[in-house]
């Protein structure tokens, strides 16, 4: 048994409107996609495959402080949970990243060991009332002011953590064409020489990159290419989904795992189960709606369970989503 992955039905629902505001952010917030640009946009993966930084992104997303379905247990499923994405600071007012994430250095799996914190912009068009570089600037800053009592407190500056802000142009002028820039924090000496080593001081990247793909070909990286395919508004979804399968290996369909197949096939059992519930507490109360609403209710619980297991929430947070014991959930599961 297949399913569609999320980033193709994300393809498919955007369509001509892939630029478009909440569209992107939500194409932009697949592992699968975001795993392409940290390969090519951030140097400490450079040399890594895709499939390797997807085990180093965390799980989960919230885009725009609206969240996002959750995946399945897949890696190349599975969105990213994120920070909250709106800052507030008190003195500094509040704004809200598009996305924002975390991601541990390659071969490292502890979550003491997270050493980025990331955010990825859209931007429709590159020209702005404001040069875009400055503002990421000032988003990578907040990103490391607002680590203090977070990732660091009082003054062990040192656990302090580097932070990426990434900036999707598209459409940007032709004189610019596919184009990507990086500015950093780097170390120049003036007179003689201070020991630091880089890792001290390199903690704010802002990345730009520029899109245009109606660019010569030969002036594409793989990068560029790949988010041209990807967001292009004029191409044919099913076109897109089979270059971006070909070329750059993103999965469109898979086989659904043993326990979502289960799932799936004791759905209709545990549907009919949760009717009978409902039946019951709808006599129990002894009114004419009892019967109707009870049903209702019976078959929306035993949806919602099967649902978050399926996502593969375990039993005590699927017990506090839908308000029932843990003895509940079990026997809900069970048949």
């Amino acid at each position: 048994m297949k399913k569609r992955t999320l980033i193709a039905e994300e393809l498919d629902a955007a369509g001509i409107k892939v630029q478009y505001d909440e569209h992107v952010k939500r194409i932009l917030s697949s592992r699968q996609v975001l795993a392409r640009i940290l390969q090519g946009a951030v140097s400490e993966y450079a040399g890594c495959c895709a499939e390797e930084i997807t085990e180093w992104i965390e799980p989960g997303i919230e885009v725009s402080r609206v969240p996002v379905k959750p995946g399945g247990k897949r890696d190349n499923e599975l969105l990213i949970t994120g920070d909250n994405t709106e800052s507030k600071v008190p003195g500094e007012g509040s704004l809200t990243y598009d996305i924002r994430f975390r991601a541990l250095l390659p071969g490292q799996s502890k979550p003491a060991a997270v050493k980025l914190l990331l955010n990825v912009e859209a931007q429709k068009k590159f020209y702005q009332k404001y040069h875009i570089v400055t503002r990421g600037i000032f988003y990578g800053a907040r990103m490391l002011s607002e680590q203090l009592d977070r990732e660091f407190t009082a003054s062990d500056y040192d656990e302090l953590k580097k932070v990426y802000s990434i900036w999707i142009c598209m459409n940007a002028p032709k004189h610019i064409g596919n184009a990507m820039s990086e500015y950093r924090i780097a170390k120049q000496d003036l007179i003689g020489a201070i020991p630091e080593q880089q890792a001290s001081y390199d903690k704010l990247s802002v990345v730009i990159i520029c899109l245009n793909e109606e660019a010569p070909e030969g002036n594409y990286a793989k990068l560029h290419g790949f988010l041209n395919t990807l967001l292009s508004p004029a191409m044919d979804a099913a076109e897109k989904e089979r270059l971006l399968a070909e070329n750059y290996g993103l999965v469109m369909e898979q086989e659904l795992g043993k326990e979502l197949r289960q799932m799936c096939n004791l759905s209709e059992a545990i549907e009919e189960r949760g009717i009978k519930k409902g039946l019951k507490r709808g006599l129990k109360q002894g009114k004419a709606q009892g019967r109707a609403q009870g049903r209702a209710q019976g078959i929306q619980l035993a949806k919602a369970v099967i649902r978050l297991a399926g996502e593969g929430k375990n039993e005590e947070e699927i017990s506090a989503a839908c308000h029932i014991t843990v003895n509940s959930v079990r026997e809900i599961l069970s048949d």
